[in-house]
């Protein structure tokens, strides 16, 4: 395995990481956490863009917005466009309910998980992995 192959299969492993968080936590009935269901929903999405990154060897710094990556990704790869309308409801959750005031609804959480998963699909399709 190449150290690039290696670079992007831990971006893919936090990821995953962020998926079994975000639908693990969005099955608690007591007690819910939507905010915290968001949050790696939207980190989820964002660490599989810079695995898609990594992999085409194109260059991104720190950043969490998902607007920022999708720009990038499309240089590689015009039909991340298709995703387009999901990043950009990912993207808030990035930092919008970490800190105190706003929560995010379940609803809003349910609508999160959606998104990251059609995301995860799109990108680990990309990347020639399996669902």
């Amino acid at each position: 395995m190449s150290g690039t192959d290696k670079y992007l299969m831990e971006w893919v492993h936090k990821a995953e990481e962020d998926y079994e968080a975000a639908t693990t936590l969005i099955r608690k009935r007591k007690r819910p956490t939507p905010s915290a269901v968001c949050f790696h929903c939207q980190q989820c999405a964002e660490k599989y863009l810079k695995a898609f990154l990594v992999q085409q060897r194109v260059v991104f710094s720190k950043t969490h917005d998902l607007r920022e990556l999708r720009r990038l990704v499309m240089t590689a790869d015009p039909t991340f466009d298709l995703l387009t309308d999901l990043l950009l409801r990912l993207n808030p959750y990035a930092v919008e309910f970490r800190y105190p005031g706003e929560e995010a609804t379940v609803e809003e959480a349910r609508d999160a998980v959606a998104a990251m998963k059609t995301v995860r699909r799109f990108v680990r399709g990309k990347l020639g992995l399996p669902e």
